[in-house]
C-alpha cells in the first residue's frame, strides 16, 4: 500500500502535465467547433454574400444561392470534418508528447545494456524514473567493479599458488635425489631429509587441494540432501583429526555440546563448514590456547559458536566472509591459502537457511552459526 502511494505521489507532476495538456485539446476543440457554428449566422452570411458580390460581380440571389448551397447546406459535414481532422492533429501531438517520454526511457535502458559512460537525464517530470534507472546504473557498475575485482584476485591466487606448489616440488624432487643417490647416508640424516620430503608433500597436498577449492566455488547448482546429524559425535571426530596441528602449538579443544544434539542438514558440507572454522582457529590462534565449542537451541534455532584465543581487526570483520579474502595479507608457506574457506562456509549455511558471523574483542575472537532446528 505504501508502495502504490509513493509510485502515485512520484508521477504527480507526469499526471497533471498530461491532464493539462488534455485539457488544452478540449477547450480549442469547444472553440473550433464554437468558431464553426458562428459561421451558420446571418451576419457571416451576409458577409460572406458580399464577399461574393463585391469579388467576382455576382447579383446577391447568385451569391445567396452559392452560400446555402457550399456552406449553409453542409455546415454539419463542415463542422465534423474539421472536428475530425484538428481531433487527429491534436492526438498526433499529445501522442509525441508521450512518445517522447518513452523516447527518454529507452535512451536510458540503452545505456543500462550497453554498459555506456554518461548520464541518464529524463523530462523534469519523470524525475523519480531518472533516479531509479541512475540508481541501478551505478548499482550495475558496482557489481561489474566487484565482479572484476573478484576475479582478479582469484587470477592474483592461482598466480601465487602455481609459483607457491614449484617451490616444496622441487625441493621434494631434490631431497629424494639426494636420497636416492647417496646410499651411504648416515641414518640421522636420511631421517631428517624423510621428514623434510614429507612436509613439503604435505604443504604440496594442501595446495593441490586449494586448486580444487578454487575449481569447484560453486554450490549453487549441487542437491542439499539432509538428514539428522549427531553434531556431538561429528565434531569429536574432526576434533580428533585435528590433532596433530593441534599437538604443535600445544592448542587444545573444548567441546561443550551435549551428546544427544542434533542438527538437520547436509552432513558432507556441514562437515567442510566446521573444517573449515576449526583450521581458521587453530591456524590464527594463540599457541598453548584452548578453542572452546559450544552448541546450544534457542527458540528454534541452534547455535554453534567456536571461540579462541585471538583477535581479529574491526575493519577485516564485515570482509572475512568474501572470496579471497585473507585475514592477513601475506603469503607465508605456513598459513597462506586462497582465502576461501570462510566464503565457502558462509554460502554453505546459506543454503541452509542459517547465518554465520564472527565478533571479535580485544583478546578472543567468536565465530557463530545459526541453523534452523528441523
Amino acid at each position: 500500500m505504501k508502495n502504490n502511494k509513493k509510485l502515485k505521489s512520484s508521477y504527480s507532476a507526469l499526471q497533471w502535465k498530461i491532464y493539462l495538456k488534455i485539457a488544452v485539446i478540449a477547450f480549442i476543440a469547444l472553440a473550433v467547433v464554437a468558431f464553426l457554428r458562428h459561421l451558420a449566422n446571418f451576419r457571416f452570411a451576409d458577409w460572406f454574400v458580399s464577399f461574393l458580390q463585391n469579388t467576382f460581380t455576382l447579383d446577391f440571389q447568385t451569391a445567396s444561392r452559392i452560400y446555402f448551397i457550399a456552406i449553409r447546406n453542409n455546415i454539419d459535414f463542415i463542422i465534423y470534418a474539421t472536428f475530425g481532422i484538428l481531433f487527429i492533429v491534436l492526438a498526433r501531438f499529445l501522442l509525441s508528447q508521450f512518445a517522447k517520454y518513452f523516447n527518454e526511457i529507452s535512451d536510458g535502458l540503452d545505456i543500462l545494456v550497453e554498459n555506456r559512460n554518461g548520464k541518464i537525464k529524463l523530462s523534469p517530470e519523470m524525475a523519480e524514473m531518472e533516479d531509479k534507472l541512475t540508481t541501478i546504473k551505478q548499482t550495475l557498475e558496482r557489481r561489474e567493479q566487484e565482479v572484476k575485482s573478484a576475479e582478479q584476485r582469484k587470477n592474483d591466487v592461482v598466480m601465487y599458488l602455481a609459483h607457491d606448489i614449484k617451490t616444496p616440488l622441487t625441493s621434494v624432487i631434490g631431497y629424494l635425489s639426494l636420497l636416492n643417490e647417496a646410499s651411504d647416508m648416515p641414518t640421522e640424516q636420511k631421517a631428517k631429509y624423510i621428514q623434510i620430503t614429507l612436509d613439503k608433500t604435505n604443504r604440496l597436498e594442501r595446495l593441490v587441494n586449494e586448486f580444487f577449492e578454487i575449481s569447484r566455488y560453486n554450490f549453487q547448482a549441487d542437491a542439499l540432501l539432509k538428514e539428522n546429524i549427531d553434531l556431538h559425535y561429528m565434531l569429536v571426530q574432526m576434533t580428533d583429526e585435528f590433532y596433530p596441528l593441534l599437538s604443535t602449538k600445544e592448542k587444545k579443544t573444548a567441546l561443550n555440546i551435549p551428546e544427544d544434539f542434533t542438527i538437520y542438514g547436509n552432513p558432507e558440507k556441514l562437515a567442510r563448514v566446521f573444517n573449515n572454522i576449526i583450521k581458521n582457529a587453530i591456524t590464527y590462534s594463540t599457541d598453548k590456547s584452548v578453542i572452546e565449542i559450544t552448541a546450544t537451541t534457542t527458540n528454534d534455532t541452534a547455535l554453534i559458536t567456536f571461540t579462541n584465543e585471538g583477535r581479529i581487526p574491526k575493519e577485516k570483520l564485515g570482509s572475512i566472509f568474501d572470496k579471497f579474502e585473507r585475514l592477513d595479507s601475506s603469503r607465508s608457506s605456513d598459513t597462506g591459502g586462497t582465502g576461501l574457506g570462510l566464503a565457502i562456509a558462509k554460502e554453505i549455511i546459506a543454503s541452509h537457511g542459517g547465518k554465520i558471523y564472527a565478533d571479535s574483542d580485544g583478546k578472543h575472537t567468536t565465530f557463530t552459526i545459526e541453523l534452523p532446528v528441523g
